[in-house]
């Protein structure tokens, strides 16, 4: 199918105009015949495009694109199996309410309902995981539907998130008169900013200044607002906790960073402030049985992040950004009331655990079967690691170990949802969005296996991320005896699957690493040769302290493993 054959003024061909003028420079996905006439007018507008080997890939991509660069991650995904492979990128996106567009094809109209090829009712699979979805039949609807679909996934009128379209063929190739080819929908939209109410400033600077041991907890809606939380923590001596959402937000050398002693923080403060945070799982659900009786302060631009599950004293519903800049400006030189000495104590604290995990996992012993114990490989990347390095971790209980142990100004994981597998399509999205910036990759070789065909990918867009599986060989074969003719089965054996073969096999530089005194220069040969991986074997003996609680697969709730516990106490009259 040539370019030729798709008109200028069709439907597919305003699509891709839109995408151009709103700014979107690659596409992510996989092509098939529903959706060929979108791939076509995307190649001619000049937007790339990433092919990737499977649909949720593409997905995962878009989202890692979105979050990484405050603009639209874009999927394309065939109909019928292209969108239900596409499912899980779009349920991830929906937790981590990552502003995403996933267009798709069905078939021409008059094969609608009659059985044809991939003929499947889309919205109705996906309605409930994204802000907007539609069948788009009528193409003078193209623009507007767009329009709409983009503004709703930046949240303007309700929660950020996924929003997914779809088009007949037909629809994709009909012309769309001139007349209604209005600018207004294809113009950039500028992103909406929400003052702060004054009375609502007012009383959220008598909270504060009146607190005497104020913490901040970030999230997901306070990126951007990073030089204003600054400012605003140095002002009261208040504590500060980050989360995945908002990992680097405020630098680690902050004397408010408290991270290392987030239990406790949590259960001493007397007012807590999350901003553009929702109190989900990972915070205990704001439960009294975890912060006490602390008082709340909601800073959130999206009605979910401002009253779940702990309405405030104070809600404000405000650009987090603008929020804070204007509690500064009325507090002017007002002096708080918080307790210096408790910070500064926090942070004491703080700073002798991290000290000593940084020790701890230098000198990590290795297990009984002579492989370096996982903390040795997090060392080791810790210690040569670029501070501006955009770190993807991923993984079940490699994940808990490298969470806590790699410092990172840009961090993506699983988020929320758990879903691990997100590592090598996040690391390619990352790597190309910035090329001049170090990407690593740091999973589990449980969570790698989900998309270890994204090497494939990363090859081909020459995407220069380094990938670095901690292979622990959590996957059993049986162990056949040589000595009977049919073999009989007689146990099972680890097997340590060679991840570095499989790299190399699509042209990737690649590595086995077995002994800890390698790693540093195999490291650095990798850097030096991406897109690389290193398939690193670790000791299966090794457990987290989240695997020991049973959270595996729970980042940063493990401090807070008996607060369920601690709840039914508190409900039944406990203190």
């Amino acid at each position: 199918m040539g370019t030729s054959s798709i008109s200028d003024q069709s439907a597919a061909a305003l699509i891709a105009r839109f995408l151009k003028q709103r700014g979107v420079d690659r596409v992510f996905g996989l092509c098939g015949g529903h959706i060929m006439p979108i791939w076509m007018r995307l190649d001619a507008e000049g937007i790339r495009i990433i092919d990737v080997r499977d649909e949720r890939a593409a997905v995962y991509m878009a989202h890692a694109h979105a979050e990484l660069t405050g603009g639209l991650g874009v999927a394309l995904v065939t109909a019928g199996p292209g969108v239900t492979n596409a499912m899980t990128g779009i349920a991830n996106a929906h937790v981590a309410r990552a502003p995403v567009l996933v267009m798709s094809g069905v078939p021409p109209q008059l094969q609608e309902n009659r059985g044809a090829l991939q003929d499947m009712v889309h919205t109705d699979l996906v309605r409930s995981l994204t802000r907007y979805a539609r069948t788009v039949r009528q193409p003078e609807l193209v623009l507007q539907e767009l329009d709409e679909a983009v503004s709703c996934a930046f949240g303007q009128g309700g929660e950020p998130g996924p929003v997914y379209l779809d088009f007949p063929v037909d629809t994709l190739r009909a012309e769309v008169p001139l007349v209604l080819q209005l600018p207004e929908h294809l113009a950039p939209k500028p992103r909406p900013q929400i003052a702060p109410d004054p009375a609502t400033v007012l009383a959220a600077v008598e909270l504060l200044w009146s607190a005497r041991r104020p913490l901040f907890i970030s999230g997901r809606g306070a990126r951007g607002a990073g030089p204003a939380l600054a400012q605003l923590l140095s002002r009261l001596n208040a504590a500060y906790l980050d989360t995945g959402e908002s990992r680097g937000l405020v630098p680690d050398d902050h004397a408010s960073v408290v991270a290392a002693m987030r239990g406790s923080v949590m259960g001493e403060a007397d007012l807590i402030i999350t901003l553009g945070r929702r109190l989900d799982f990972q915070l205990a659900y704001g439960s009294p049985a975890v912060f006490g009786e602390a008082k709340f302060l909601r800073i959130a631009d999206c009605a979910p992040e401002l009253r779940d599950n702990r309405r405030g004293s104070v809600e404000m519903l405000a650009t987090p950004a603008l929020a804070l800049e204007a509690i500064l400006q009325a507090a002017g030189s007002r002096t708080g009331a918080a307790d210096g000495e408790w910070v500064r104590t926090l942070r004491s604290k703080h700073c002798e655990r991290a000290e000593k995990l940084v020790t701890s996992m230098r000198n990590a012993p290795a297990g009984s079967d002579g492989l370096m114990h996982p903390n040795r490989l997090v060392s080791a990347l810790r210690e040569a690691l670029p501070s501006d390095a955009v770190v993807v971790a991923d993984g079940g209980d490699f994940l808990s170990f490298a969470r806590v142990g790699l410092p990172a100004s840009t961090y993506l994981d699983p988020g929320s949802l758990g879903c691990i597998g997100v590592g090598t399509p996040f690391g390619v999205a990352a790597s190309l969005a910035f090329p001049d910036r170090m990407v690593v990759v740091a999973t589990g070789d449980g969570a790698f296996g989900f998309n270890a065909m994204e090497l494939d990918t990363a090859v081909r867009h020459k995407a220069p991320l380094l990938v670095v599986v901690a292979n622990n060989g959590s996957w059993a074969i049986e162990v056949r005896d040589q000595q009977e003719t049919h073999g009989k089965v007689v146990g099972t054996r680890l097997q340590f699957a060679d991840h570095a073969a499989m790299a190399r096999a699509f042209g990737m530089y690649a590595e086995r690493v077995e002994k800890a005194e390698d790693l540093p220069e195999a490291i650095s040969r990798a850097m030096a040769n991406r897109p690389a991986l290193l398939d690193v074997l670790v000791t299966p003996e090794a457990a987290s302290s989240d695997a020991k609680s049973g959270l595996a697969w729970v980042p940063d709730l493990q401090p807070l493993a008996a607060w369920d516990t601690a709840e039914r106490h508190w409900r039944q009259g406990g203190k």
